[in-house]
């Protein structure tokens, strides 16, 4: 049994995890579903039958969303067993171009996925952290509606189904991050 899970360890290579989130638009394609998981806050509020008095959350969130919901508890147990039950011991591995950049912005990496001093509790209670945590989730909340679905949905599911809304959402999403990266970042960095 430990020899499976020290194989399962660590990242996947391309060439599985790849065709894994490939075959999965077809298959919910076949099944008449479309993939997407910002949709799930919705979903989650509907079911509160307090939400319910307003007309946003009025639907059928069973026949609507249901299954997505499943999905996103899917997500949920799957990131707990990647990220405890196999986790990989050593540290992540980043670039050293990378960890240099960050250094002169004044971020350390240890080992972490994230650098520590913008994404952690106590860091939410400095101007910076503020600002990506608290502020980042606004703006990503409100994105994610107004170009109705996440990434996820459009990138995967909507340019499966060739949908030119989706092409031009990717595009906007790739076009902010490397704006957000280059200039947003430092700006919040120097606050």
């Amino acid at each position: 049994m430990s020899t499976i899970l020290d194989a399962l360890r660590g990242p996947w290579p391309w060439y599985v995890a790849g065709p894994l989130i490939g075959l999965t638009v077809p298959l919910l394609l076949s099944l008449g579903k479309r993939f997407g998981l910002s949709s799930n806050l919705r979903h989650m509020c509907a079911v509160v039958p307090a939400a319910r008095r307003n007309a946003f959350f009025a639907y059928d969130w069973r026949r609507e969303g249901g299954w997505n919901l499943l999905v996103f508890l899917g997500i949920a147990v799957g990131g707990f067993v990647g990220g405890v039950l196999l986790a990989n011991p050593e540290p992540v591995v980043i670039a050293e171009s990378t960890s240099r950049a960050l250094a002169e912005a004044g971020l350390t990496v240890d080992g972490a996925l994230a650098p520590a001093a913008l994404f952690s509790w106590s860091s939410l209670f400095t101007l910076p952290g503020f600002v990506v945590m608290v502020l980042g989730g606004f703006l990503i909340g409100f994105g994610t509606r107004w170009a109705a679905g996440c990434t996820s949905g459009h990138a995967i599911s909507g340019l499966a189904e060739l949908q030119w809304p989706s092409l031009l959402a990717v595009v906007g999403f790739f076009v902010g991050g490397l704006l957000a990266t280059h200039l947003v970042v430092p700006l919040v960095l120097g606050l």
